[in-house]
């Protein structure tokens, strides 16, 4: 087999498995890297190097197996852009984690998120307690979403009544 060709093989093999895995694992692992997830990218990078490239250190080589991934991640955007199942099936559905206040425990045990990740993703987003979330959701991409009318219009009130004080005093 022709050496280059090897290489492009071998490259699209690992970007694949590499993507399978961590479609396994969970979308959780996306959006919300610890230092530990970083370490272990890091360290699946660095183990899956030898798999690409195989014998060939080259320059070619490594250029090669780079535009492959690159050729291989534009192409595989595009039909996840062109095809919504095959996109559900690579990058999972939403998932709903609370709704009107109440936590789905089921969804939280299911996606691995405990109720401290979920408290901290309602502060981020200016919440400061889950009762007050009317919709909070895991995204695709392992974002959380929160969305939160009742809290918006007590902050407005909040505003407003600190405006008349100020005006009074």
């Amino acid at each position: 087999m022709n050496p280059y060709l090897e290489v492009i093989l071998r490259s699209v093999a690992v970007y694949l498995f590499v993507i399978l895995a961590i479609r396994l694992f969970g979308k959780k692992e996306l959006a919300q890297l610890s230092v530990i997830d970083l370490v272990f990218i890091l360290l699946i990078s660095n183990s899956v190097q030898n798999a690409m490239v195989g014998p060939d250190t080259s320059l070619v080589g490594g250029m090669l197996a780079a535009g492959s991934l690159f050729a291989l991640n534009y192409v595989l955007k595009f039909f996840l852009y062109r095809n919504k199942s095959f996109s559900q099936l690579l990058q999972g559905n939403p998932v709903m984690l609370v709704h009107q206040g109440k936590v789905i425990h089921e969804h939280l045990e299911k996606e691995k998120i405990s109720l401290e990740e979920l408290e901290a993703a309602a502060r981020e987003h200016g919440v400061e307690n889950i009762k007050h979330v009317d919709l909070a959701v895991l995204e695709a991409d392992g974002n959380i979403s929160i969305l939160s009318h009742n809290y918006e219009k007590r902050s407005v009130r909040r505003r407003k009544a600190h405006k008349v004080l100020s005006k009074t005093t």
